[in-house]
């Protein structure tokens, strides 16, 4: 079946189509920006983030050092997380390690046990910092040290409660 189709009428109705699938795809962004409510699954999951709101990277060196054994991205990781000036503690290769804020049936590694955020959101009987009322006027070390994560855990939060 031939038809006859005119060049400028195929690129016209060639480009509709590819604005409809994108705006298709787009679904819930465009909903977005037209004010109309974000959809229940892209608020916060207090269950899926850290205690303090963040969620690790897949490559996150001192994860990867300890999954790894890998003493140079364990050094690494304890420079850059300054756990000598914070916490007193010297490089061990086998006393530095991180396991993950919410990992069972590991042991918790230096930073763990000296993070007040995460020993106040686990004795508060919170999964995260975004469930806590006094989040907003809290200020532990972590707060005090990225003011500017702080304001995006708020942010989050506000996004939870809505």
């Amino acid at each position: 079946m031939k038809t006859n189709l005119k060049r400028r009428d195929f690129i016209i109705k060639s480009a509709c189509a590819g604005i409809s699938c994108c705006i298709f795809m787009a679904g819930s962004k465009l909903s977005e920006l037209n004010g109309m409510p974000i959809p229940e699954e892209e608020k916060p999951d207090p269950e899926k983030l850290n205690y303090c709101g963040y969620q690790c990277p897949t490559d996150c060196q001192f994860l990867k050092g300890t999954l790894e054994n890998d003493k140079k991205l364990k050094k690494k990781a304890y420079q850059s997380w300054e756990i000598k000036k914070r916490f007193g503690v010297n490089f061990s290769e086998k006393d530095i390690y991180c396991y993950g804020c919410k990992t069972k049936n590991k042991p918790e590694g230096v930073v763990l046990i000296h993070c007040n955020v995460r020993s106040c959101a686990i004795s508060k009987g919170f999964n995260c910092c975004i469930e806590c009322e006094e989040l907003t006027g809290c200020d532990k070390d972590l707060w005090q040290r990225f003011p500017d994560f702080k304001k995006t855990v708020i942010d989050m939060q506000k996004q939870y409660n809505s």
